[in-house]
């Protein structure tokens, strides 16, 4: 793809979400929606390869519904409220549809079944862009939302999350694939939280982006795309390998890694709102996804593979390392003494 075009589709990507993420009006968040799908289209369709365009046919199929829904849910509310106002969404039907075309953007059960199949088909980069910036809009306005919402619905669907998020990742060999249940499970988390305490829903939307960001260019300095090459790949770039172990492992939510600070906040907040079975509950089901990253964790590092002509040794080439990787490795793996500060921003 060459220069001019990538620029043009970054471009329309930072411009459809800052329109989003800006406006007051329904018919402007929903025209930075439709920026924002037109504009990655290409990125994950950049290679021809039959896989890449089933899965940008897939995601414009999805996404162009969610947007169609959105428009309906916003019509719904203007048409018994008279308000276009994002923050007045007050029609109990118009939140109805609303829930559902937001969960179908972010990609929450039961509307996941499109995201595994995407990212799979996309390159990692475009992955990364899937997995974060693209969440940002319809994470903003479920934000903005998120008093109107039903939180009985919302917190159903956020346990429902963390449970196959973390039950289909089990079985799975495809790195994408297995990043793309750990959104899942990481959106049960935030969904959970966002009608209690809106802020810390972000927070745990800002921390998820820095370590899958983090994981997602390791994998692709690395050129890494399943689990039996990440067997091999200690030999290429020990001290990567080393550091992504650690990454993973915050990913999880191990104690004393940026990871647990999120889930440790929401317990906490959950317990507060007299919630604890559902705390403990979404606790519980996010050992299963802790099994998954442990697994990612002891391939990457600790195992020989068997010397056979599947598993051959790659070479060691010593390559400069990236700067953002080494930085945002370091955020996610070292900002827990930090927590007082934050929490006194949240």
């Amino acid at each position: 793809m060459n220069p001019q075009a990538k620029l043009i589709f970054a471009t329309s990507l930072i411009l459809g979400t800052t329109i989003t993420i800006s406006s007051n009006h329904w018919v402007l968040a929903w025209t930075g929606l439709e920026i924002n799908t037109l504009a990655v289209l290409p990125l994950i369709s950049k290679s021809h390869h039959p896989r890449a365009v089933e899965a940008a046919t897939k995601y414009f199929l999805v996404q162009a519904a969610a947007s169609a829904l959105v428009l309906f849910s916003s019509m719904t509310n203007a048409w018994h409220n008279g308000q276009w106002d994002i923050t007045q969404l007050t029609n109990p039907t118009a939140c109805l549809i609303m829930t559902a075309a937001i969960s179908m953007k972010l990609g929450l059960v039961p509307f996941h079944f499109w995201f595994p199949e995407v990212l799979q088909g996309s390159p990692l980069t475009t992955g990364l862009l899937l997995s974060t910036a693209m969440k940002l809009p319809p994470m903003t306005l479920l934000l903005m939302t998120s008093q109107s919402l039903n939180p009985t619905l919302l917190v159903s669907m956020a346990i429902l999350s963390a449970a196959i998020g973390g039950w289909m990742g089990l079985n799975q060999t495809q790195l994408r694939k297995i990043m793309a249940f750990s959104s899942i499970s990481h959106l049960g988390w935030m969904a959970i939280i966002v009608v209690y305490n809106p802020k810390l829903a972000l927070l745990n939307f800002y921390l998820y982006t820095m370590m899958t960001a983090a994981v997602f260019l390791t994998l692709n300095s690395m050129k890494i795309l399943k689990l039996s090459t990440m067997m091999t790949a200690w030999t290429k770039a020990p001290s990567l390998s080393a550091i992504l172990l650690l990454t993973l492992l915050s990913l999880a939510g191990l104690p004393p890694m940026t990871g647990f600070l999120p889930k440790w906040l929401i317990i906490q907040e959950l317990t507060k709102q007299d919630m604890a079975p559902a705390a403990v509950t979404i606790s519980l089901l996010s050992l299963l996804g802790l099994f998954f990253y442990l697994r990612l964790a002891y391939c990457a590092t600790i195992t020989l593979p068997p010397h056979t002509t599947n598993h051959m040794k790659q070479w060691h080439v010593s390559k400069p390392t990236n700067t953002l990787i080494a930085l945002l490795t370091t955020m996610s793996i070292a900002l827990l003494p930090m927590s007082p500060m934050i929490l006194t921003i949240v």
